[in-house]
């Protein structure tokens, strides 16, 4: 239908869209100014409790600073009534006072035939419901019985049966005055491909009335009542009312209840559905009778930012749950994403709910995944990454899925989270056993040392403080390959690595990513380098055969050896040459303060356990102002 210039303006000048939509929100008033027309409230598109729902009536405009929804009186009305575009517009004229344009004739014969089939399906649902109350229907009671719908459940989802009659429901629509053309045309009927008097097109099965957003009847979904039937759930075919991928089973209800603060629960099944609400799960919804499509993507996200997928534990389950992850990534982004629950043992709601309650249910809820584990799950699952061309191939894909995201980003947070995963699965702590600290030892670093085996330094390069270069390069290089192979430790050393300035660019690359679990390819050629070290050729292997306990004692011995000989090598020599005339008391204490600490470096086994290491990270952290400030440096004189 066309509209006249200037009627949808004359609209909005007239109706100030806060009255609109304050019929579906309370506004904050202390946060609101009404003299400007300028309006908050929590939003009704997202569950929150604070108010980031902004309304302005001067633009006529409405937007949540939550989850991104915006539009004008007539988008809201659509978005969250599930209005046509028409039916909106009307609404509103009558609100302003307005006289709709007449419609066109062909305009007017379309919404006339919309009605008229919509007139069928409601009473073809309200005799569905009347044959479940006769004696053809007594097996689909027990089973209903069975299932645990009692008369309120049946009654509030509007749960009928269709007889096993070839035209029980053609002749009642008949005598109601429906003519044969619009019963076929609302799926009710269908003819036989050679022609002849249509047939019902449910028989024998209880049936499900499938409503829109505005609480219309679309279309149903039939349960076959024998277990030999060709299809055990029938849906109503593409009908000018029904489009099975455009529409959600409970969608009405499912939306109120969001408002009111309940989570957008989206299951397999109408069975599902019913379990979820009579549980206290208002919010749910299903899809009806296909995989999970596109428009119904976009549906679930005007409801709620970040529905729920709850899926069957079965194999159909995780199947429709991996085409949802390709489906899903060129969508997401802020306020349009998705949290995954798998059922355990093959179960669906409505069993677990029986077997656990409600609680259980919750529990899972509470504990759902986001999209990004699920790809990951998907990628990774059952595969060994054993040789540089699996890995290669895994981060193939998964660069190629994170593409595909355009918000830039969420695509940035989706590489970073991805970057994590991998540096945790490739990691060695990760692919050996014994991860975690020996329980009733003292923590690395804070007690005694290993008590089995020779001393950690001795397993370690010995490098004298007085040292070359390329010396210091050894411990520097050791320290990082220790770190590497123990990841789990780099928390424990942390403020003296960072203190570490590796000349290598890929070195530093490598400490940057030890630092930040990053997993950058510089990073990579770093420790490819250091593996293939000739003179830390035995470091590897000696880590991987020594507890955690004892891999931090070296790690730690190394770090003081390295600093203490960075102190030195250049410094100590040059101060002492310099110092001439007065006697500088502080710099003779502080030459004093690195001579003990070099001791302690090359003898770390004449030093008790609470000696050495509860100063050692002050000793460090000293020994670098040190450097920093040139203490061998003598100050003028004056």
């Amino acid at each position: 239908m066309s509209l006249p210039p200037g009627f949808l303006d004359e609209i909005r000048n007239r109706v100030p869209i806060s009255r609109v939509i304050g019929k579906k929100v309370v506004w904050d008033l202390r946060k609101s100014n009404q003299a400007r027309g300028d309006w908050w409230a929590p939003c009704p598109f997202h569950q929150e409790k604070s108010a980031s729902f902004h309304c302005d009536d001067q633009k006529g405009y409405y937007y949540c600073f939550g989850c991104q929804a915006k539009g004008d009186a007539i988008g809201f009305l659509r978005d969250h009534d599930g209005m046509e575009f028409i039916e909106a517009v009307k609404l509103l004229a009558a609100e302003a006072g307005l006289t709709m344009p007449e419609p066109d004739p062909r305009a007017r014969e379309k919404t006339d035939r919309r009605t008229k089939l919509l007139e069928v399906t409601e009473a073809a649902s309200r005799w569905f419901r009347l044959q479940l109350q006769t004696g053809a229907a007594a097996a689909a009671r027990d089973y209903l019985t069975r299932r645990g719908l009692d008369g309120p459940a049946l009654e509030r989802f509007e749960i009928g049966f269709a007889p096993d009659s070839r035209s029980a429901l053609t002749s009642a629509l008949r005598e109601k005055g429906f003519a044969e053309d619009q019963i076929v045309e609302a799926g009710m009927s269908a003819r036989p491909e050679g022609g002849g008097a249509a047939y019902d097109r449910f028989r024998g099965r209880i049936v499900f009335p499938i409503r829109d957003g505005q609480n219309r009847c679309i279309g149903f979904g039939g349960r076959a009542m024998d277990p030999e039937a060709r299809a055990k759930y029938l849906n109503s075919p593409e009908t000018p009312l029904f489009d099975k991928g455009r529409n959600l089973y409970n969608l009405g209800p499912a939306r109120a209840a969001v408002a009111k603060g309940a989570r957008l629960i989206v299951a397999e099944g109408y069975m599902d559905v019913i379990a979820l609400v009579r549980a206290g799960f208002e919010g749910a919804v299903a899809p009806l009778g296909t995989a999970i499509t596109e428009e119904q993507l976009r549906l679930m996200w005007r409801v709620a930012p970040e529905p729920v997928i709850a899926l069957d534990g079965d194999a159909a389950g995780q199947r429709a749950a991996q085409r949802l992850i390709d489906l899903a990534l060129p969508l997401t982004g802020p306020g349009q994403a998705l949290r995954f629950v798998v059922l355990p043992g093959g179960q669906d709601p409505d069993d677990l709910i029986k077997a656990a309650g409600p609680g259980a249910m919750s529990a899972l809820l509470d504990q759902a995944c986001p999209l990004l584990d699920l790809l990951w799950s998907r990628e990774t699952q059952g595969q060994v990454f054993d040789s540089p061309e699996r890995r290669a191939a895994l981060d193939r894909r998964l660069a190629e899925a994170v593409a595909r995201i355009p918000d830039e980003v969420t695509r940035k947070h989706y590489a970073e989270d991805i970057r994590r995963k991998q540096w945790a699965l490739f990691s060695p702590a990760r692919q050996r056993p014994g991860g975690a600290y020996q329980k009733g030892g003292a923590a690395p670093g804070k007690g005694r040392r290993p008590g089995n085996g020779p001393p950690a330094r001795a397993l370690v390069p010995f490098v004298s403080p007085h040292m070359p270069e390329q010396g210091k390069d050894l411990l520097e290089g050791a320290a990082l390959l220790i770190c590497a192979l123990r990841p789990a430790m780099v928390a424990q050393a942390e403020s003296r690595l960072e203190r570490l300035q590796p000349q290598d660019p890929d070195r530093a690359a490598l400490l940057h990513d030890l630092l930040t679990q990053g997993d950058s390819p510089a990073g990579r050629r770093g420790l490819e380098t250091l593996r293939r070290d000739s003179h830390l050729g035995l470091t590897p292997a000696i880590i991987e055969r020594k507890d955690d306990e004892a891999a931090v004692v070296m790690l730690l011995d190394l770090l003081d050896k390295l600093e203490v000989a960075r102190a030195t090598t250049h410094e100590v020599p040059r101060a002492e040459t310099e110092i001439q005339g007065e006697a500088d008391e502080g710099l003779t204490w502080r030459i004093s303060q690195i001579a003990r600490a070099r001791h302690r470096a090359e003898n770390p086994e004449m030093e008790t356990s609470g000696d050495m290491n509860e100063d050692r990270d002050a000793m460090a952290a000293q020994l670098s102002d040190w450097l920093s400030d040139q203490i061998w440096r003598k100050p003028p004189r004056r």
